[in-house]
């Protein structure tokens, strides 16, 4: 029964246990370095009423824009590769020459080629979630089996239908763990993006609130970041309970033995 209880509120569970685990370090440290969890949850409250839903909103925009280019480009060239041996023997050293790279170090460059705005900033995310995506599908396209295809081709199924019924679902399931293994780096580079050449973005508000030494505010852009990252978790998750139904059921399935 705990175990259900705990599958069905474990979001409400994960959160009084980081806020336990915060207010036993309060009690501790005894420093404004680590201030009270409460008295942070009313400022962050009171926040959202003045200028960081703005601040949420901008962060959001900006993953949300690299999210949507990302998973577009990235995952129609990783299933071209994945289904064309001969263009992935030419592309593929060159991806993983590229895919290890720290991509935050092409800030400065992003800068210069796409000017301070938010445009720099959008393509350094969209270059982070770009790669996990094209070489996840390409791996999980090239997995297929041979005799699916030639199964499916069998029956008089063209192109198109192929990948419709068979590449991109196999694609999907991994897709979408990608995209969530690349999101939590990406809100990191963010973070870190947003404290360059701009005044909105959660970045750039917990980075003033802490050279302005107010611990409590810095705190609440904390709570900020983390519950965007919750939201951008939980979409990712709905997506893929809407467009990977079968996998889903596979997975309950195979929980029964």
């Amino acid at each position: 029964m705990i175990i259900r209880y705990l599958k069905q509120f474990k979001t409400i569970y994960a959160s009084l246990f980081v806020l336990i685990i915060w207010y036993l370090l309060h009690l501790i440290i005894k420093s404004n370095i680590i201030p009270n969890p409460f008295q942070t949850i009313l400022v962050f409250i009171q926040l959202l009423q003045d200028d960081l839903l703005i601040h949420l909103a901008v962060s959001l925009t900006r993953i949300v824009f690299s999210i949507i280019i990302a998973v577009f480009c990235g995952g129609t060239i990783g299933l071209y590769l994945g289904m064309h041996e001969k263009y992935d023997l030419f592309f593929g050293p060159v991806i993983y020459l590229l895919f290890p790279l720290p991509k935050i170090a092409f800030l400065p460059v992003f800068m210069i080629l796409f000017g301070l705005g938010n445009t720099s900033k959008i393509v350094l995310i969209t270059t982070i979630i770009f790669f996990q995506i094209l070489v996840t599908t390409r791996d999980s396209t090239k997995g297929l089996s041979r005799e699916i295809f030639y199964s499916i081709s069998s029956l008089g199924a063209n192109k198109w239908q192929i990948y419709k019924h068979v590449v991109i679902p196999a694609a999907l399931p991994k897709l979408f763990t990608a995209l969530r293994i690349s999101i939590g780096t990406s809100i990191s580079v963010l973070f870190f993006a947003e404290n360059y050449a701009t005044t909105y973005g959660i970045g750039y508000f917990i980075m003033d609130s802490w050279t302005r030494v107010d611990y409590v505010e810095m705190f609440a852009g904390i709570i900020a970041i983390s519950l965007l990252g919750l939201f951008i978790f939980k979409i990712i998750d709905y997506a893929e309970r809407y467009f990977c139904k079968w996998a889903l059921l596979e997975k309950k399935d195979s929980a029964l033995f």
